[in-house]
């Protein structure tokens, strides 16, 4: 198996849709910079009409916005507030859409599937997640996520919520997720391939092993990446060189972790953003659930500039205290964040 797209799936790298990144919109694009961040660097580009720096999606050659919607808090405002939200977003250069099978009880899905109505589609580089661990229920979670969003493909699927030790094991088993997810490829269902989670380094690690062992890469892995995780079961120290190493794309969430972080009153929203859009990740995905957030989601993304060792050594050095023992991440420490945990139905 490979993570590269089949050739069954390369035709719909051309043609009306290519996930928000048309040959016009990458003519308009001005390669900038590149950010070095310890780990890697990573090249970006700046769209002269909005000001949105985009970001290369690992091998994948896509290129999208630094900073990401988050598809979980669509279900908080209104259903009209929240397609008002998804609208604007890709208006001022927002590619990279999140969601989730799960959110909301398919909500948030649906919320996106009338927001991406009338060409809002042919803009946005589509993400949803499933929890299924077997082939079946996988295969039924990708098709009702299609129905919700109302699309024929998504640009990237990803595993969810990869939590435990074993679960690498179900996903590639015989019968496993994995057999429904390289179907759903084959059959133009979906483009790239990822998964995601966010309690300990280490389950990540045996999830990539376990991949290697069938002789697949994924295409994208997201996780938690924050002014706390340096100092606290790291993803920043543990997974990402081993991502930029591999060249995959990097999709950093829990950047402000709920607001979690922000109640520390150690750091502001933009430190917390600039720290992540600093690290060599594709894109930074933070949830809006109003106009003013995502205003501030723009605004940290125009005026990123690549951060000084002096800088980032300052903000490690004010959330050294409030970050011991995950205080501010709880999601590493407890199952408040875990929805299959409460769910298990939801993986089979």
């Amino acid at each position: 198996m490979s993570a590269s797209p089949s050739d069954e799936a390369k035709p719909h790298l051309t043609g009306k849709h290519t996930g928000g990144m048309t040959r016009r919109k990458f003519l308009k694009l001005s390669v900038a910079t590149a950010v070095a961040a310890g780990t890697g660097t990573l090249a970006w580009a700046i769209d002269r009409k909005t000001d949105i720096p985009y970001r290369p999606l690992g091998r994948t050659g896509e290129k999208v916005s630094l900073i990401g919607l988050g598809g979980f808090h669509l279900g908080r405002p209104t259903e009209e507030e929240s397609i008002r939200i998804v609208r604007t977003a890709i208006d001022n250069g927002v590619n990279f859409m999140d969601n989730c099978w799960d959110y909301y009880h398919g909500a948030s899905e649906m919320r996106m599937g009338k927001a991406l109505r009338d060409g809002y589609r042919d803009r946005a580089f589509l993400m949803t997640k499933i929890d299924g661990r077997d082939s079946q229920t996988a295969q039924k979670q990708v098709d009702e996520s299609l129905r919700r969003l109302q699309t024929d493909h998504l640009d990237l699927l990803q595993i969810h919520e990869v939590g435990r030790m074993d679960d690498g094991d179900h996903v590639f088993a015989h019968g496993g997720a994995m057999e429904a997810i390289l179907a759903a490829r084959k059959a133009g269902k979906t483009r790239y391939i990822g998964f995601t989670g966010h309690k300990n380094p280490d389950i990540h690690l045996k999830m990539l092993d376990t991949a290697a062992s069938h002789q697949f890469t994924f295409d994208a892995v997201q996780m938690p990446l924050n002014v706390m995780d340096p100092h606290f079961e790291s993803f920043e120290k543990r997974v990402l060189p081993f991502l930029v190493k591999q060249n995959t794309g990097v999709l950093a969430m829990k950047t402000l972790a709920f607001g979690r972080i922000l109640d520390s009153k150690v750091v502001t929203a933009t430190e917390c953003l600039h720290y992540a859009m600093n690290l060599p990740v594709s894109v930074v995905i933070t949830g809006f659930d109003s106009m003013s957030i995502l205003q501030q989601g723009l605004d940290a993304a125009r005026s990123f500039r690549p951060l000084s060792e002096r800088q980032v050594s300052a903000v490690l050095a004010k959330t050294a205290d409030a970050a011991q023992n995950g205080r501010y991440e709880p999601y590493k420490t407890s199952h408040a964040f875990d929805g299959t945990y409460y769910n298990p139905q939801w993986l089979r």
